[in-house]
């Protein structure tokens, strides 16, 4: 339930970002979240 809501305001916002046009700003703050992740699960493994 939890993860299809995320999916949904996701797919919003994605929607809301390219009538703004701030896709770009977008795709790239979520690649670099996803880096960060990544990089700190990382260091606790």
């Amino acid at each position: 339930m939890k993860n299809k809501l995320y999916r949904m305001l996701r797919i919003s916002n994605d929607i809301n970002a390219l009538r703004k046009g701030k896709m770009f700003k977008r795709i790239m703050r979520r690649l670099a979240g996803k880096a960060t992740g990544k990089g700190i699960g990382r260091l606790f493994k």
